[in-house]
């Protein structure tokens, strides 16, 4: 079931995508909810993020390919951070770089969505908890991330996390390929199944930090391949069984 967030009218729902019309959810997202029998046409509306993150947890380092083009070992151990959930803007909107001098990259990234709250949670019943999955590109500004140490700057301006299209509660993430252009040009072409780390290590590993809970998202980490964006770049994240999120770079 594809789940996505919408405009209409000044309005925001949430709703079933039924090939090209909408079904609207009435209820909680994360609870109960029913699908109600109308149908919007899905061009009477404006898709936004599929949701509005209660916590941003980063994962870094996670395919080895992204680690050795970085020069950087791989992680003995899942490398998580948080980024600004103010960060996130949905597809068609605009990634606005801050400044035209420091390299600003994209990544593109398979997010994990969760459904249910839960601390230590075991791999073996990670899946409980998760509710879907959807496109992430973790913008990332490279100098201040170098600069820093750390990546919450690097990582947390205005417009830096782009998801959507919508969320895909029925996947397995095991197995997926994933792919990002710019302006058409294949930059990164990569697969889940690479992960060091798989999903349900990640959601077992953070829970144990703190608890996961209903709305927070998980980006689980890039294929090798990144690259600059620049002003006017059309970028572009396709993941197997979810869609593409489309938005345009702006400086």
């Amino acid at each position: 079931m594809k789940i996505l967030r919408y405009e209409k009218a000044g309005e925001i729902g949430y709703g079933v995508l039924k090939g090209d019309r909408i079904q609207p959810l009435k209820g909680n997202l994360f609870d109960s909810f029913t699908i109600c029998r109308e149908e919007i046409p899905r061009d009477e509306v404006r898709l936004l993020s599929p949701l509005d993150p209660n916590k941003l947890i980063l994962i870094g380092r996670n395919y080895a390919a992204h680690a050795a083009e970085g020069g950087q070992p791989v992680p003995e151990e899942p490398l998580m951070f948080l980024a600004s959930p103010t960060a996130v803007i949905g597809p068609g909107e605009v990634i606005r770089l801050p400044n035209l001098e420091d390299r600003i990259d994209h990544e593109a990234e398979l997010a994990v969505v969760i459904g249910k709250r839960g601390k230590e949670i075991p791999r073996d019943r990670a899946m409980e908890y998760i509710f879907g999955y959807t496109c992430g590109n973790d913008v990332s500004n490279r100098i201040l991330q170098k600069r820093d140490g750390q990546y919450t700057r690097a990582k947390s301006f205005d417009t830096f996390k782009p998801l959507g299209p919508w969320i895909e509660t029925d996947l397995n993430p095991s197995n997926l390929a994933i792919r990002l252009t710019v302006n058409g040009e294949i930059r990164q072409d990569g697969c889940t199944k690479d992960m060091i780390f798989s999903v349900p290590i990640l959601v077992e590993a953070i829970s144990a930090v703190f608890p996961l809970e209903p709305g927070d998202v998980i980006l689980t980490g890039t294929p090798s391949g990144v690259s600059p964006l620049c002003p006017g770049d059309e970028v572009q994240v396709e993941i197997e069984g979810i869609g593409t999120l489309t938005n345009r770079v702006e400086g």
